[in-house]
């Protein structure tokens, strides 16, 4: 399981759109971050060692790509916060969220089809356990 720093995140955003090289990487994220070449190399170096991205020789310089997906690792920061913030509890953050009046009508929506699945599964799994 990979877990990525919020520096980390904003390069992973960009080599899920696109394998990128240390000067393409820089060039975008110097704008918005103030990075330079040896930061991008360090914070690539550091990935790579996760397990979150690799590299191919590509002519003059390395082509970097991720190794897991946005929702990968997306789901493993969900549960990781939810075990940091609400113990576990997803009715404790849900409740927060309605309480707060943050839920959509599409994302009301997306949690009944999300529940419905997790019925089907639990209904499906205890059928194969007789």
């Amino acid at each position: 399981m990979v877990s990525l720093s919020d520096g980390e995140w904003k390069i992973m955003n960009l080599l899920w759109e696109h394998e990128s090289t240390i000067t393409e990487l820089k060039n975008v994220l110097g704008k918005e971050t103030g990075w330079d070449k040896h930061i991008v190399i360090t914070m690539l170096s550091r990935m790579e060692k996760k397990g979150a991205v690799a590299h191919r020789e590509g002519g003059r310089a390395k082509i970097f790509y991720p190794l897991v997906t946005r929702e990968e690792v997306s789901m493993q920061e969900t549960k990781g916060f939810l075990q940091k913030v609400y113990r576990g509890s997803l009715g404790m953050m849900v409740n927060a969220m309605v309480e707060d009046q943050a839920l959509s009508e599409e994302e009301i929506q997306e949690l009944y089809g999300i529940l419905e699945r997790a019925k089907r599964n639990r209904t499906e799994q205890s059928e194969h356990e007789k």
